[in-house]
């Protein structure tokens, strides 16, 4: 897990990449260590691309209509905001470190030109972030119809 490539390799979301592509991500990504209780950033901020977890634990905490319980992400190779590779959006969450971090940032610049290269790349992140938020909406199902009956 040392090279940014094996990172990348490790995490879910990039197994949408070919060996190329992960060590083109990974020469322009770049590690950054967070302090316990540090935010890696707020809700309502405007993340540059993407991190994954290398090692700690990082707490969730959605903000406004979505607000609810945080929970804890642990797992090595878990992504932050994939959607951030994409889109040039605001977030709802806030991530906050639990315990001393290590992660892989990859800048949202690094990928958008790399999707440009590979158009084929385009269409499976575009197929992939679908999925997350189909997953996301049908999770989020039972609340709607707890709200509508209200």
């Amino acid at each position: 897990m040392d090279d940014a490539a094996g990172v990348l390799a490790r995490a879910d979301f990039f197994d949408i990449c070919d060996d190329e592509q992960l060590r083109m991500l990974g020469f322009a990504g770049d590690r950054q260590h967070f302090e316990a209780d540090e935010i890696i950033y707020k809700a309502g901020d405007v993340p540059q691309g993407a991190y994954v977890l290398i090692e700690g634990t990082v707490r969730a905490r959605h903000e406004g209509v979505e607000a609810g319980k945080p929970y804890a992400l642990s797992e090595p190779g878990s992504v932050i905001s994939p959607t951030a590779l994409i889109l040039d959006k605001p977030r709802p969450v806030t991530f906050t470190a639990i315990t001393d971090c290590e992660m892989l940032f990859v800048p949202r610049t690094a990928f958008l030109k790399l999707v440009r290269q590979y158009p084929d790349l385009a269409a499976r992140a575009a197929k992939r972030i679908e999925q997350d938020l189909g997953r996301y909406m049908h999770a989020l199902e039972p609340l709607r119809t707890r709200m509508k009956s209200n």
